[in-house]
């Protein structure tokens, strides 16, 4: 599990397309009606991606994969003993272990917890470090809509180019 094609991926998606229409509607328009365009086209983008978030189960599906994830590491370093989990609360990509172990564990089951896909860090303290996953998400859609703008400007570039041919 990748974090970035199982949660990323389809909010990045999601603003790309919403840019191609803001821009197919926006560039043609005035200044004035281009902008409320793509500040319409951004909140909708980011709308997207919350609902991404949350209805549609997706920071629930990731935080399971992560979770089993981490599992499996702990079992397959023999030290059953220790559980993690993605911190929540806001939900973030940083986990927390808990469980007993000597020092020399503690260290390598950070370093290898915070290998695993779709983990930011790990630690055995509770302190509330990283960023929320629905603000990742709206970032990532964000950027999406800029990529998507810039391929609805190219396409307005051709589109008059185009226009001043006479056949």
């Amino acid at each position: 599990m990748n974090a970035f094609w199982s949660y990323f991926w389809p909010p990045f998606c999601a603003g790309l397309v919403v840019a191609v229409i803001a821009g197919a509607i926006g560039f043609p328009r005035p200044r004035r009606k281009r902008n409320i365009a793509f500040a319409i086209g951004t909140f909708l983008s980011i709308g997207l991606a919350v609902l991404w978030h949350g209805p549609l189960g997706a920071a629930d599906r990731f935080v399971a994969d992560v979770n089993q994830s981490i599992r499996a590491a702990v079992v397959y370093n023999y030290i059953p003993e220790v559980s993690g989990h993605v911190q929540r609360g806001p939900l973030t990509r940083h986990v927390l272990l808990s469980g007993p172990a000597d020092d020399f564990q503690r260290s390598q089951l950070v370093e290898i917890i915070g290998d695993l896909p779709g983990v930011e860090s790990a630690s055995w303290s509770g302190d509330g470090k990283g960023i929320p996953l629905i603000i990742e998400g709206g970032l990532a859609a964000v950027l999406g809509f800029l990529c998507g703008l810039v391929l609805a400007y190219l396409r307005e570039l051709r589109r008059r180019y185009n226009a001043n041919w006479n056949w």
